[in-house]
Order: structure tokens, then sequence, then C-alpha cells
């Protein structure tokens, strides 16, 4: 078994078709960098180095360049095949994205060399999150950002999801317990950088269809059982 088959659980074939769906770009990708970009404290840096952590299909590239104008924008994805629509993505958009084949757990990036990491509805299919976590700090330059915006165990634990993906669930967390984790790790965050989006994509009991045939009003947050979480998180300036 390869280092990449050990520390992620890959997609399933209807997963990566829908990977590459107009919904999955527009509707899922675009709603969350334009979130994660709203949670950002005080001025973007100026010609950052972007990370994409788990880049997929390159799906991502044409709104990330648009929302933080990289200088230097980087795809890394553990599967093979994703990293080839991820160039011929590139290549169709005319962006210079340097791609690396590598999972989260080992990232083949020198130190403090990242302005802004994006990981997006990557880390519940990591095994090793924690490892990726430290991956990511250490990657970060001090007053880096990592933009994080990921599932919660109340999604991926649905009866669809379980039916058409495949993830690891003995790994699958809560909003807060993914929040515990960013903060013991050392990143920083207050409740400005948080958001909770409450879409009907992600409510997979019943996509809530209760919810708009008036049978139900949704509860507010801290009452209910958060399916996603998006959080801009900093490492301090302070931090090696």
């Amino acid at each position: 078994m390869t280092r990449a088959a050990a520390t992620y659980v890959e997609e399933t074939g209807f997963g990566f078709w829908f990977l590459q769906s107009h919904v999955w770009q527009h509707h899922v990708l675009r709603v969350a960098i334009n979130d994660l970009r709203g949670l950002l404290d005080g001025p973007l840096p100026s010609a950052p180095v972007l990370l994409d952590a788990g880049c997929g299909q390159g799906r991502s590239f044409r709104l990330l360049h648009e929302a933080f104008a990289p200088v230097r924008l980087i795809g890394l994805d553990a599967d093979p095949h994703s990293l080839a629509c991820s160039r011929a993505e590139a290549e169709r958009l005319g962006l210079e994205v340097e791609l690396i084949a590598s999972d989260c757990a080992a990232i083949r990036l020198p130190d403090a060399s990242v302005d802004l990491l994006f990981c997006h509805q990557t880390f519940h299919h990591l095994v090793e999150q924690e490892r990726a976590l430290a991956e990511f700090w250490r990657v970060l330059k001090p007053g880096g950002v990592l933009l994080f915006a990921e599932s919660t165990k109340f999604y991926i634990d649905t009866w669809v999801i379980r039916w058409l993906f495949r993830h690891p669930m003995e790994v699958q967390k809560s909003a807060e317990e993914y929040l515990a984790m960013l903060r013991e790790q050392g990143f920083q965050f207050a409740a400005r950088n948080l958001s909770y989006p409450y879409l009907w994509w992600s409510r997979a009991k019943d996509f809530g269809l209760l919810e708009r045939w008036g049978l139900m009003r949704p509860k507010p947050v801290g009452q209910r059982d958060e399916t996603l979480v998006n959080v801009a998180a900093r490492k301090p300036l302070e931090a090696q």
C-alpha cells in the first residue's frame, strides 16, 4: 500500500464526476471562497503565495485567482488522475499553477513559504488529520492564514453521503471539534472569522425541505448540529 493510499480515502466514481460539475464549482466552491474572503481580517497580503491543499481537479483555480490575486498559485493533491485534470484546467484557463503530487500529511514545500493556505472539503477525506494540520502550520509563514472550509460529521454521516461517497468515518468531527483542533495547533481566530453556513446541499437528511415548506423553522447557531464550518485562522506573527 502506498503512503497516499494509507493517508486518505479515495473518492467514488460518482464523487469524481460531481467534482467536475457546474453545481460543485458555482454552488459549493464559489460560495465557500466568497465566504472565506469575507472572514479575513485586514488587508490581503500583497502578491501572496497561495497553496490549494487538496486541489482536486483544479476547479478552484480561477476563483482563487480572482479572489486573492496570488503571485504564485500551488495546487497539491495525492491523486494522479486529479492532478492531470488540474493541469488541463490550468492550461484551459491560461493560469500558471505549480502542481505537487503529495498528500497533506507530508507537503513537499519549505517551512514558512506560504501566505495563504486554502483547504476546502478536503479534511474529511484525510486519515492523518493532526499530521496534515501540523504540515499546514509548518508551511505557513508567521502571520499567514489558513482558509479552512469543511463538512462536519453531521453531514458526512448521513444516508445519502454514505451511499454516494466514501470517507474515513472514524476521523469525522463536529464543527467545535475541528475548531478545537485548529486552536490546539496554535491557530488564532475570533467569532468574526467564523461562519456556519446552513446550506440546503449540506443538510442531507431532508435537504431543508421541511423549512422550505413551512413545516419547521431552522434552529439558530448554537442550537443545531452544524453541517459546515468555515474559518479564516491566522498563524501568529511570533510563531516559529
